[in-house]
Formats: structure tokens, C-alpha cells, sequence
């Protein structure tokens, strides 16, 4: 028998082929199943009927019982208006329309009753409502006393007459008719243990609740199945990785001790060491490692990735690392050679740049095994590279890397996946990292290396560049260097370039006995690794440049970062920017330069990084302005697709359906056992490519 809620939109009684092709493009909606799951964004209270008296400019929404004694037409042109004076029997208001003026004014009928609801408006003692929802009243026959749900519903639809109420009512014949067709999608228990509403209660009450509490338990019920599917098929990847893909086991670590012991010039955090035990322990495990490694800017995450390579390399197998961008896969590689030279370590790299001549050498020698270490961006991944042992891959940045990019690097060993450790500076708020990469082990690096003095970071207005320019001179002075960033985003590249431009020439005009280097996204790689290094060796001064530098340029003595425009910029963006300097022992400022005029949204960016240096705290509060869609990238949007539930907001949520998958999927890996049935036979009902577990249809 064919799904109840598979049937066309169009076979519902007053829709049709027309309103049909329109909801499909407009919404995305073609069958039942589609709108059931259009969740109204927030309902209106239909229950109280207010008194003109009892209206305050702290109501969003009134509704008023009542009648029209009078209206006119006031104002000439198009600034005319229809105004209908109403009354409830003891105090007046007025009713407005700006549009539709003429079809109004000619179907009003006086001293009749009207329930009218509306958001009021004051203005001058007078309170007003203007296009108000109106419907002629009748005892008894009214729908007063329920919450209306609200839609959101496209311009198009609205001129078509498919407005909320449209959606409402289309919505009002599904659910009478779906009857016994909802099934219930989680199994007794769980409904019991969670204190859930039944899938039928749930569905009928997040669109037509019977009280605000049974909204709250609708929403909470839906929310709950929604990330407990998202979650039960995380861990089972998870679970099926750690059971039945093996690993390369590496235990001894004589260069590791050796390197420990006498290389090292520094102590290693306890959060550090805590990591290095953990991913040790996978190592041992004799199955494939996947973790991810976050930790904020400065946590010292990539010597603990060398030192995972060592661990490979003692066990007779090569690593490689991919990095984003050539400067980083540059930094990086700089980095380590002086550590693998001192321990007698082939090391390379290889980048989009590297000479025909090079890559063939080193093609070569990763398939005879005499390089040991590879570092290099998305050239690792041409099928020319080949490696005789790949034991461990390190991906920098991973969110920059689409999935079938890395499964590409991962599938180059024939015998055996490598491990998977894959790094970010961009901290993930718990509840987001336990959705994207629920299916990774998470270490964390918490603690930033002994004496790192925090970033003192400031927010100054344009008008007080002059002040600003002095104190940047005050810093050169003192053997300091500086950093001035230019926002750069592409759909204006030509107009970003230009302000960029603009900028250096006002720098340079106004520090004319400085050295400045310029770096942007036009340059070519050579001549952008000239213009670093120029400032890395200290020639230059200041270093001008595009966001290009946001990652990868590690220069302890640059003690100030300037963040021309921050307000065009996103949180994590001006964190991480503010990490390129605090990376020696000196005082580091970040000095974030903007107009007067701000919107809300982006004092409060620019409020909270001059408020904390800490990135959880940064990252929480971006993924409650951005949202996880915008946080996670394009890679995991079929992660996110979510019906109802926010990461932002329910965290607890995410917690307690994790709890809840974890349990079942260790007492009953498969979902053999009788009691889940439901869940089993409900994952079989879905589509195989589907990412959401929780649909109905």
C-alpha cells in the first residue's frame, strides 16, 4: 500500500496543478509529508479577546472584539490612507490600510461586530492597528481560544492568496485526515524514560496546540527524535570505524623519546601531554584512529602533530600533512624541517607551485619510502601521489576540505586506512561538534603554552586613527611589527582591492620611514611568499594585507593586529586573525578599527571578541548570531538539515538524544532486540541517501 504521506500536494481538496507548482517551487513542498513537516515559526494567542483599555506597547499581537462606527479616506496621492474608527463599547482606536484601500472601504460594514487582531501601534496618545486581520464575529462560531500557527510563506505565494492562513487551513485537512497513518517513530521507553508526547499528539500539537504547554511538549518531542536519529546514525559510523576498519598499530617511540628528551626546548601543557596519551592509545588500539584535534590559536596543536608523526615514523610507517593554503603548508613545512633535520628525518613538501622536476623526485621517493614526512595542500590528493607505508594523515583546517577530499588522502594506502587526525583553530561549540563530527574522537587542547600574556584587544572608531597610528609608531620603535588587515570578500574583489590600495598608500604616507610588504589574494603564490618572508625575517615593518593571512604566518615579533572594517568581518574570522600576533613573549594588542554607524548584530561581534580571549566562548556566541549552517560551511549541510531543531539553542536537547542513541546502540549494536523494532523498521522505511532519520514520509 502505497505512504499516506507520499501523496502529491495537489490531490488535497482546494489545492490543484497551479497552487501545486507554485508550492513546490516556492517551499520545496510536493507531497503530504513535505507540508505536515512545514512547522509554523511561531503561533499568534488566539485565546484572550482584549479590551482597547488593556493594550500596552510592550503586546506584540492583540485581539479585539468590536465595532466600526465611521471610516474616510485621508490624505491625497499615494499617501493616501483608508482609517476605520472602531470601538469596543468603551474606548476607541483606529484601524489603517495603506494598500487596498478602495476593496476595504467598500466591504466594511458599520456597527457590526468584528473580531480584529493586529499588532498595535501608538503614536500621539492614539493607539492604532494597521492592516488588521478582521472577521465579521458570530457567538460560538468564532475561532477564539487557540494558538494560530504562523508560516513563512514567499511573496509570490502571498499575491497567489496562499498566505499563513492558507498554509493553516491546508494544514488543518492533512493532519484530520492522517489519522492513523502517523506512526510512532521511538520506542516505548523512550517515551516513557524522556517524558515524550506520542508522535500523533506531537505532530497535531506543534501546528494546532491545545495550550502554550503542549507546544512546549510538541516541540521538545520532535526536537528530541530529530537529533536522536542524527545521532544514532553518527555513533553507528562511529562504531562500525572502530570495529571493523583496522589500523596500523604503533607503540614503539625510541625517536619520539629521543626527540623528547633532547630536542624539545619547551614543556609541553598538561593539555598537551593529555592529548598526545589519547591519541596514543588509539595508536595501540590495533583499529583506525579518527579524531579531531581542536584548540584554540597558539594551543600548540601542531607539535603535537609532529609528534604523532614520529609515533608513525617509528613504526615503519610515513606521514603526511595537508594544509588549506600554500602559506600554511609553507609555515608548517618550515616548522618541522628544523626539527626533522636535527632527528635526521626526510622531509618535503609539495604545493600547487612545486616545479614539474620537484614532484617527480618526490613522487619517487614517497614510493620508495625515503621520504618520511610529506607536507603539502590539495596536490596530495593527484593520483600520482603515492605512498610505499601512509601510516597517519594530519589534515590542518579539515573544514576547508570536502569529505570525498579526504577520502581520497585516506584510500592511499592499499593495505590498511591510515589514521585520521584532523585539526582546527576554529573552536566548535560542544553541541555543534557532537553533530558534525559526532561520528570523531574529540581532543581538546585547553590551555595555552607558559608565558603567552593574553591579547589585550580594543575597538576604535575611525576618528581616532591619529591616536592609533601613534601608538602603532610607539610599537615600532620598541623593534615591534604590525599587521593592518583589509576585509576581502569576493563578490567585490575589484572594490576590495581598490580599498586595500587605498590603505596602503594612507599607510604608507603616513609611516614613511617604515618598510611595508603587501600581501593579497590577487598575487602570485611566489611573489605573495616573497612579500611573507620579507616580513618574517623582519625587513618589513608592516605588513599590509588581505585576509590571505588569516592562517598560516607565524611571526612571534608582530605584537599588533589591526582589523580595518571589523565589522564586515565574522567572529571566528576576527579570532582568528587576533591569533596571528600574541605568538612571543611581548605584550600583543588587536585593535579592531570601525565607522560609528554599526548594526546590532555587529557591535555585539566586536563587543564580545573585546570582551573574551576565549574561543569556546567566541564560538558559542557565533553559532548563536550565525547560526550552525553558516558556522559549519557547505561540507556538512546534509548534517544539518534539520526540520525543527536549533543547535544553537538545544544543547540539552543534543545531549540527552546522544545519551539515549549511545545506550541503545551499546546494548543492542545492530537493533536485533524486540523493543527496537520501531527504530529499526523506521530507519528501513527511509530513503537510503536520506540524511534526515526523522522524517515521517
Amino acid at each position: 500500500m502505497s505512504n499516506f504521506f507520499d501523496t502529491r500536494i495537489e490531490f488535497l481538496k482546494g489545492v490543484g496543478p497551479q497552487k501545486a507548482a507554485l508550492l513546490n517551487t516556492e517551499l520545496q513542498i510536493f507531497t503530504y509529508g513535505d507540508l505536515i513537516q512545514r512547522y509554523p515559526f511561531r503561533h499568534e494567542d488566539r485565546t484572550k479577546i482584549y479590551a482597547i483599555s488593556e493594550i500596552s506597547e510592550s503586546m506584540s499581537f492583540v485581539q479585539i472584539k468590536g465595532q466600526i462606527y465611521q471610516h474616510e479616506t485621508v490624505g491625497e496621492g499615494y499617501k493616501s490612507r483608508l482609517v476605520a474608527y472602531f470601538t469596543d463599547g468603551d474606548e476607541e482606536m483606529e484601524l489603517v490600510w495603506f494598500q487596498g484601500a478602495a476593496w476595504v472601504s467598500k466591504n466594511l460594514k458599520k456597527n457590526t461586530d468584528y473580531l480584529i487582531f493586529g499588532k498595535p501601534q501608538f503614536f500621539n496618545g492614539k493607539i492604532s492597528i494597521p492592516h488588521p486581520e478582521m472577521e465579521l464575529f458570530e457567538e460560538g462560531q468564532n475561532s477564539v481560544g487557540f494558538l494560530q500557527p504562523v508560516y513563512n510563506v514567499t511573496e509570490k505565494l502571498r499575491k497567489k492568496f496562499i498566505d499563513s492562513k492558507a498554509i493553516a487551513k491546508m494544514m488543518r485537512q492533512v493532519l484530520d485526515q492522517a489519522g492513523n497513518h502517523i506512526r510512532e517513530t521511538l520506542t516505548p521507553e523512550l517515551i516513557h524514560s524522556h517524558h515524550l508526547l506520542s508522535k500523533k499528539e506531537a505532530m497535531e500539537n506543534i501546528h494546532f496546540p491545545g495550550s502554550y504547554n503542549l507546544l512546549d511538549k510538541a516541540k521538545y518531542r520532535l526536537k528530541f527524535e530529530e537529533l536522536f536519529y542524527t545521532q544514532l546514525k553518527l555513533i553507528k559510523t562511529k562504531f562500525i570505524r572502530k570495529t571493523v576498519y583496522k589500523g596500523q598499530i604503533f607503540k614503539q617511540v625510541p625517536t619520539l623519546t629521543t626527540f623528547y628528551n633532547d630536542h624539545l626546548s619547551f614543556d609541553l601543557t598538561n593539555a598537551q601531554k593529555r592529548v598526545i596519551k589519547e591519541i596514543y592509545k588509539d595508536f595501540c588500539s590495533g583499529k583506525q584512529m579518527n579524531r579531531l584535534l581542536q584548540g584554540d590559536v597558539g594551543s600548540g596543536k601542531t607539535i603535537v602533530a609532529f609528534i604523532c608523526m614520529l609515533m608513525a615514523l617509528d613504526n615503519g610507517a610515513q606521514a603526511c600533512l595537508m594544509a588549506p593554503t600554500e602559506i600554511l603548508a609553507d609555515q608548517h613545512y618550515y616548522g618541522l624541517k628544523e626539527y626533522a633535520d636535527q632527528l635526521g628525518i626526510t622531509i618535503d613538501k609539495l604545493t600547487g607551485s612545486s616545479s614539474m622536476g620537484h614532484r617527480k623526485v618526490t613522487h619517487e621517493y614517497l614510493l620508495s619510502g625515503d621520504i618520511k614526512i610529506i607536507i603539502g595542500t590539495h596536490a596530495l590528493l593527484e593520483d600520482k601521489v603515492q605512498f610505499k607505508n601512509l601510516g597517519l594523515c594530519v589534515i590542518d583546517e579539515q573544514h576547508r576540505f570536502g569529505v570525498a577530499q579526504r577520502a581520497k588522502l585516506w584510500s592511499k594506502n592499499e593495505d590498511v586506512y591510515p589514521h585520521i587526525l584532523v585539526m582546527t583553530a576554529t573552536p566548535i561549540p560542544r553541541t555543534l561538534a557532537m553533530t558534525l563530527y559526532g561520528d570523531l574522537d574529540v581532543s581538546v587542547i585547553d590551555e595555552l603554552p607558559a608565558g603567552r600574556k593574553p591579547i589585550r584587544t580594543v575597538h576604535r572608531y575611525d576618528a581616532h586613527r591619529l591616536r592609533v597610528f601613534g601608538f602603532l609608531r610607539e610599537q615600532i620603535q620598541q623593534g615591534r611589527q604590525i599587521y593592518i588587515v583589509y576585509p576581502l570578500i569576493e563578490e567585490s574583489e575589484k572594490l576590495d582591492y581598490k580599498d586595500l590600495m587605498d590603505g596602503y598608500e594612507s599607510v604608507a604616507r603616513a609611516f614613511p620611514e617604515c618598510q611595508l610588504s603587501i600581501v593579497h589574494g590577487r598575487m602570485k603564490a611566489k611573489d605573495k611568499d616573497y612579500e611573507m618572508q620579507r616580513f618574517v625575517k623582519g625587513e618589513t615593518q608592516i605588513m599590509v594585507a588581505t585576509t590571505v593571512i588569516e592562517v598560516g604566518v607565524n611571526v612571534p615579533n608582530a605584537s599588533v593586529m589591526v582589523v580595518e572594517n571589523a565589522e564586515r568581518f565574522g567572529l571566528a574570522q576576527l579570532h582568528q586573525l587576533r591569533g596571528r600576533v600574541g605568538r612571543g613573549a611581548d605584550q600583543s594588542y588587536c585593535i579592531l578599527m570601525t565607522d560609528y554607524k554599526l548594526t546590532t548584530e555587529g557591535r555585539t561581534r566586536i563587543e564580545s571578541l573585546v570582551k573574551t580571549n576565549n574561543g569556546f566562548e567566541i564560538a558559542d556566541m557565533d553559532l548563536k548570531l550565525r547560526g550552525p549552517g553558516d558556522l559549519a560551511g557547505t561540507q556538512q549541510s546534509g548534517v544539518l538539515d534539520l526540520l525543527i531543531a536549533d543547535l544553537a539553542k538545544d544543547g540539552a536537547i543534543v545531549q540527552q538524544a546522544r545519551e539515549a542513541a549511545q545506550a541503545m546502540l551499546e546494548a543492542d549494536p545492530e537493533l536485533e532486540d524486540a523493543q527496537n523494532a520501531v527504530i529499526k523498521n523506521h530507519i528501513l522505511s527511509l530513503r537510503k541517501d536520506e540524511t534526515n532519520w526523522s522524517r515521517i514520509s
